[in-house]
């Protein structure tokens, strides 16, 4: 299976990604994950990516895509991937594009968890973590102990920058701007398959096999 996840900031993308990737036995590729690998190794587009990361700039396209690609080739990658944000913009799909013909891959699906912006908020500003231990809590799902305090270690719980309800919503923005039309775009390659993020992660995940199950039937037929 060659999959690409798609889906607001919030939506459980990565969680379900990882699931898929135990399934298939195939390698969960998020590109902040391979960034980090080729600064580390040394690599001359972890080099080149450095340079941009470390004025605070965001990577140019044709930098991403290389590095995204070297990854592609690893041996692991044979009977497939999933990519996790990455593309994030239409230019970058059509980077993706070109590379995955250049090596004669095609994609399987491009699978878009939908949430909405409003249950996205709730979560997100909802979460609470343990600066001590890292335990994750939610007011609403998994509240914290009495007077906010971790039940493991009994150190007072903090809201992330990123989950603030104000950081979230400039999220959002960026997300409806640059990589929701991503959507529009794969749907035109008959490629995208929509489930629904619920509360639950395991009813997004049977709803996920099932859709997929299902869509890779209609494709074969």
């Amino acid at each position: 299976m060659r999959l690409i996840m798609l889906g607001a900031p919030g939506a459980g993308k990565g969680t379900q990604a990882v699931i898929l990737s135990e399934r298939f036995n195939i390698p969960h590729i998020s590109t902040g994950d391979i960034f980090r690998s080729n600064i580390k190794e040394g690599t001359e587009l972890g080099k080149k990516a450095k340079e941009y990361i470390d004025k605070g700039l965001l990577v140019p396209d044709e930098i991403t895509i290389g590095i995204v690609k070297d990854r592609l080739l690893q041996p692991d990658c044979r009977n497939g991937f999933i990519l996790d944000g990455f593309p994030r913009t239409i230019p970058q799909a059509q980077y993706l594009d070109k590379a995955l013909e250049d090596m004669g891959i095609m994609l399987d699906a491009v699978i878009n968890i939908y949430v909405s912006d409003d249950e996205i908020v709730r979560r997100m500003s909802g979460r609470r973590v343990c600066p001590s231990c890292g335990m994750s809590y939610h007011t609403d799902y998994n509240p914290p102990g009495k007077n906010g305090e971790c039940s493991g270690c009994g150190t007072a719980v903090v809201q992330r920058e990123d989950d603030r309800e104000e950081t979230v919503i400039k999220r959002l923005q960026t997300y409806h701007a640059q990589t929701e039309p991503l959507i529009d775009y794969y749907e035109k390659q008959g490629k995208i398959l929509t489930v629904t993020g619920r509360d639950k992660i395991e009813d997004t995940t049977g709803e996920l096999f099932s859709s997929l199950d299902s869509f890779r039937q209609k494709m074969s037929s």
